[in-house]
């Protein structure tokens, strides 16, 4: 039974209670609005290199290299870094269901047994010198409680639970990006590597073959030893540039097995036999800036974090209300096992539980700022987020605009070193010019047929750049 008092301090609490709640209207969550200027065009997509259609999901399809196709699959089931990610999913998203199961009412059911003798003295009629009797007590009980959510606390702690989860998978889908991408990139920097250890391999055998015809004309008395001399520099200095492109193909070669699962000692032999890097034969589709930031996953789980943060603000300016929890509890507790079922054993309550930290609220003051703080700098990070996809998007497609204007020049240029040295032999058989002027061309050409190989490895870097820029590659499908 409630005294008239006690009854008088629930109804005027609940009342005061509900009063709250009708003006307790959690903050919504601040503005992720994106600038004007992110849906247009990109600046550098008026190069004939890149199309206005939609970026693809499965970019490296486009290089039509079955031995790239099967590399990426194989990095996308085995990576390590994506089954941690991907774990981490499953952990917040179990959080998500632990969080929902507050909507529901909790229930504890407890069974225990005890026995004991309590002190003479807090027995009353009990003679001087006799010991209380020992007694056993046997206790089965079920309680529910249920918290109605008048401020939203629960609802809020959900929506942030949501949120995360979804922060949490956009999270994987950086990952499938990052992953995809470096693949391709270790792939084709192999690749690049065997095409300029191909070039410094041809070279030497030129120099070679120049330096022993100075040797023989040398021996028949026609020559000089300066000659030779130059020739043999020559030779030596192109053999010198041959270690560091094998240690970087290698490296290359070890940084792919790591991105499969693998150890380097199970590198792709298809990554060390290849003879270039990939090669597209299309315009990349590139879209424009409201499509780029539709498909960046970082830029959909900066958003999610900014609504958990702003969730967050609700659970903490709940805390400002009272908590009213409705509760029950059925249970026995008899001196034997058997008298647990005896009516006279039974024992029930049920009522309601209003706590409140009213008037020492500071502490929920200061929690609403900490979680205010942590929203602002949600909504920094999320702005931040955009003018980066943005940016890098932009700087992608300049480096790979000004690149392939770039290898067209070294292109036209080794072409004419070629002729140069085509024709510099010519005059030295002919006995027009001297040796000197054949080694400088052949020294030219080297150079312009290592930085034309060099700009084929760059095309290619600045592709899978703007291909990840571009968010590729984070689709499970």
């Amino acid at each position: 039974m409630i005294h008239r008092p006690s009854l008088r301090f629930l109804t005027a609490t609940a009342g005061a209670s509900l009063l709250l709640a009708s003006c307790a209207v959690g903050p919504k969550a601040p503005d992720a609005a994106l600038p004007p200027q992110a849906s247009g065009a990109f600046i550098g997509a008026a190069t004939p290199a890149v199309s206005a259609e939609a970026a693809r999901d499965d970019w490296w399809r486009l290089y039509q290299d079955p031995a790239l196709d099967g590399l990426v699959a194989e990095a996308l089931t085995n990576n390590n870094e994506l089954e941690a990610a991907a774990a981490n999913l499953r952990r917040v998203r179990a959080a998500l269901g632990e969080a929902r199961t507050a909507r529901l009412p909790g229930t504890t059911t407890t069974a225990g047994f005890s026995t004991g003798r309590p002190s003479a003295a807090t027995v009353p009629g009990l003679p001087a010198g006799t010991e209380a009797p020992e007694t056993d007590t046997y206790d089965v009980g079920l309680d529910v409680a249920y918290e109605v959510d008048l401020f939203g606390r629960v609802g809020s702690v959900i929506r942030a639970a949501r949120a995360d989860a979804d922060a949490a998978a956009a999270a994987l889908d950086v990952v499938r990006v990052s992953v995809a991408a470096e693949t391709a990139r270790a792939y084709a920097d192999a690749c690049s590597a065997n095409a300029r250890i191909d070039v410094a391999q041809r070279t030497v055998e030129l120099q070679t073959r120049t330096m022993e015809l100075t040797r023989t004309l040398l021996d028949a008395g026609s020559g000089n030893g300066l000659d030779v001399a130059r020739a043999r520099s020559a030779l030596e200095t192109t053999r010198a540039s041959l270690p560091p492109l094998r240690a970087a193909r290698d490296g290359a070669l070890f940084r792919l097995a790591t991105l499969t699962g693998r150890t380097p000692a199970e590198s792709s032999a298809a990554a060390r036999s290849c003879a270039r890097p990939p090669q597209l034969t299309q315009p990349i589709p590139a879209g424009d800036g409201a499509r780029l930031l539709a498909r960046r996953p970082d830029v959909r789980r900066a958003e999610r974090e900014l609504v958990a943060a702003a969730a967050r603000v609700n659970v903490a300016t709940a805390d400002l209300f009272p908590r009213v929890t409705l509760g029950g509890g059925l249970g026995a507790t008899a001196l034997e096992a058997g008298g647990l079922g005896d009516s006279e054993n039974f024992r029930f309550s049920v009522g309601p539980l209003i706590s409140w930290s009213f008037p020492n609220v500071f502490a929920a003051r200061a929690r609403i700022e900490q979680a205010d703080a942590a929203s602002e700098a949600a909504l920094a990070r999320f702005d931040q987020t955009v003018l980066v996809a943005l940016q890098e998007t932009e700087t992608a497609l300049a480096d790979y605009a000004n690149e392939l204007d770039r290898r067209a020049a070294l292109q036209a240029a080794r072409d004419q070193a070629a002729e140069a040295a085509r024709l510099s032999r010519l005059r030295f058989d002919a006995g027009a010019d001297s040796f000197l002027s054949v080694l400088d061309a052949e020294r030219t050409l080297a150079a312009a047929d290592a930085q034309l190989a060099a700009s084929d490895a760059l095309v290619t870097t600045y592709q899978i750049a703007l291909f990840k820029a571009l968010a590729g590659g984070w689709s499970e499908g």
